[in-house]
């Protein structure tokens, strides 16, 4: 698995994929991604240290994910990134978490001290979708109360169930509201949520613009960021 890449074409930043503690929520009918955790610290800290070793600093700019929100990580490995923030003279973050976390937040952009790009899975602003059948646990009631704690919203597109409707309505509130955003086009995995592929394939034509638009990344395939596998 590749945990360690640069992302080069918006944004530009180094990014790690680390390993942390089980996922909080877990329950997420689409996501077998929360499979890559652990329970033993010292090896979760080896690894997460091993690869946070590549970190060089020469965009000025990280992102951190792990399969779940960046409060799973080990105490230890969030004192090695801070420490490397200082070493290599780090200036801005991305960090993720889920919305059970919305009050740990601030704690965490204190204990970083710099500016953090904090992301959510929001997948869809249709609440009975995002919450009913996607099963998130994310309950805000609206957008403002979203970006009370959080920056930048992961989208998900593509998926059986949806409408062109409901994706529409997700891209202009993305655009309108935010000033940067991760759309994530559905791919098939382990769980019994399935790709639309003609819902896909209208999203591309239709949503081809997105890849010229700085604010926006759409990533096509799970592994567009070049971690994971």
């Amino acid at each position: 698995m590749d945990r360690y890449s640069e992302v080069t074409n918006k944004n530009i930043r180094e990014i790690v994929l680390l390993k942390g503690s089980p996922c909080v929520w877990g329950k997420c009918s689409f996501c077998d991604y929360i499979l890559d955790n652990g329970t033993h610290e010292e090896e979760m800290n080896a690894l997460n240290f091993e690869v946070l070793g590549q970190i060089t600093g020469k965009y000025k700019v990280l992102e951190v994910i792990n399969s779940g929100s960046c409060f799973e990580l080990p105490q230890a490995t969030l004192e090695r990134i801070k420490a490397i923030i200082k070493e290599k003279g780090i200036e801005k973050l991305f960090l993720e978490s889920h919305w059970a976390y919305r009050n740990r937040i601030q704690e965490m952009r204190d204990f970083f001290g710099i500016p953090i790009t904090f992301k959510i899975g929001v997948e869809t602003f249709d609440e009975d979708f995002r919450n009913g059948y996607l099963n998130k646990s994310a309950h805000f009631k609206s957008i403002d109360e979203l970006k009370k704690y959080f920056d930048s919203p992961c989208m998900m597109v593509g998926i059986k169930g949806q409408t062109k409707a409901m994706i529409d309505r997700d891209m202009e509130l993305v655009l309108k509201h935010f000033d940067h955003a991760t759309i994530n086009v559905f791919i098939d995995n382990t769980t019994t949520v399935k790709r639309d592929e003609e819902l896909v394939q209208w999203f591309i034509q239709k949503y081809k613009f997105l890849d010229e638009n700085p604010k926006i990344e759409v990533l096509y395939n799970n592994t567009d960021f070049g971690v994971g596998d």
